[in-house]
């Protein structure tokens, strides 16, 4: 009886969230399955347990299931896999309690519900395994793209003041005190530079790129370029004069200790002489500078008097005249005070880095 439709033999494992079917059919090609109003329709032309007939069958499953089956073909069976709706353990396959008789367990796939449970904790965890190594390697990433980015502006700063240092340097010792009253005209466009790039390394504190705190960082930045735009880079009276020298001197002298310092930690490298240096050498040079930047600022106060430069008068009914000596006179307060914030911010990175080790003592 030729083509004569059978029903083939049924195999079912369930989890939590899938059911799965073996159909026992082999040689089979362009199956019909399909699943509508929570039953499943299989019908296939290929041979089984009857040889090469039309073999077809029908499940109403016990509770909801997603409208769309996928299935695998073999050279020895169809794999059929349904989605549950609902990630529950059925207690059976099919609505009906009596099962039918081309339906059986798969053994090879059976679990009971808790092996089923142990199974997809098992799946759970793997997954988030590498989601978190997925994570880290791109937390990784982010991290060394990080130090990338430091090393290089700090290498940056490093060559910047190293060629302003070594630069007034070797003009010192070739041209003795002559060499102070052309300072500004020599160095200046890197100074420029580098204090224009030191805007990054504040706003890198206030990202939280760098674990620096930001006002110290502020400080600085606001003192000394004030100091290099307005008190020298406005008034050409400033730019010859042996004060530029100091200041420039002074600046580049901690700087050239500062970055390699952290390009160093950027690498994971601690260099004892180095970081001994850097905390240590603004000791003497940080105060040092400072009173250089006063007598500059003093200096400059009767030539912008003399100049009236970013002096103005106030309008009517006042009309009195504001100088902008006035304004440098309450920096000048302004500064010891930022020397006295800055001053306390070091001496404590100090501390925290050499203070520690004497206390084992008892």
């Amino acid at each position: 009886m030729e083509n004569q439709v059978l029903t083939p033999h049924v195999y079912w494992a369930q989890r939590h969230r899938e059911l799965y079917l073996r159909v026992e059919l082999s040689d089979v090609q362009n199956p019909a399955i399909s699943i509508t109003e929570n039953v499943l329709h299989f019908k296939a032309q290929g041979h089984g347990a009857k040889g090469d007939n039309v073999y077809e069958f029908h499940l109403e499953f016990l509770d909801l299931v997603k409208p769309e089956p996928v299935y695998k073909l073999t050279q020895r069976q169809v794999n059929i896999t349904v989605q549950k709706k609902l990630s529950q353990w059925w207690e059976r396959l099919t609505k009906q309690e009596k099962r039918p008789l081309f339906l059986a367990p798969d053994f090879d796939r059976w679990l009971d519900e808790s092996d089923a449970e142990m199974e997809l904790r098992a799946k759970e965890e793997e997954r988030l395994n590498k989601l978190r190594l997925e994570s880290q390697g791109s937390l990784e990433t982010l991290i060394s793209l990080r130090k990338g980015y430091l090393f290089m502006y700090n290498l940056v700063q490093f060559l910047g003041f190293s060629w302003i240092f070594v630069n007034l340097t070797v003009r010192f010792f070739i041209l003795g005190k002559e060499s102070f009253y052309d300072t500004f005209h020599t160095v200046a466009d890197i100074m420029y530079f580098c204090q224009m790039l030191a805007v990054v390394e504040t706003i890198n504190a206030a990202i939280g790129v760098i674990k620096s705190p930001v006002i110290p960082c502020l400080i600085q930045l606001l003192g000394r370029n004030f100091i290099l735009f307005i008190i020298f880079g406005t008034m050409e009276e400033m730019q010859n004069k042996a004060v530029v020298f100091f200041v420039f001197y002074l600046w580049s002298s901690i700087e050239i200790f500062r970055y390699p310092f952290y390009m160093l930690c950027c690498i994971d490298m601690d260099w004892k002489v180095l970081t001994w240096l850097r905390y240590t050498v603004w000791i003497p040079i940080y105060p040092l500078g400072c009173l250089a930047e006063a007598v500059a600022v003093i200096q400059s106060i009767p030539i912008f008097n003399e100049t009236g430069r970013f002096s103005f008068t106030l309008p009517y009914p006042v009309k009195i005249k504001v100088r902008f000596s006035f304004f440098l006179q309450i920096y000048l307060i302004m500064l010891f005070l930022g020397l006295y914030i800055n001053f306390r911010h070091l001496y404590k990175q100090r501390r925290r880095r050499y203070g520690q080790k004497k206390k084992k003592t008892h």
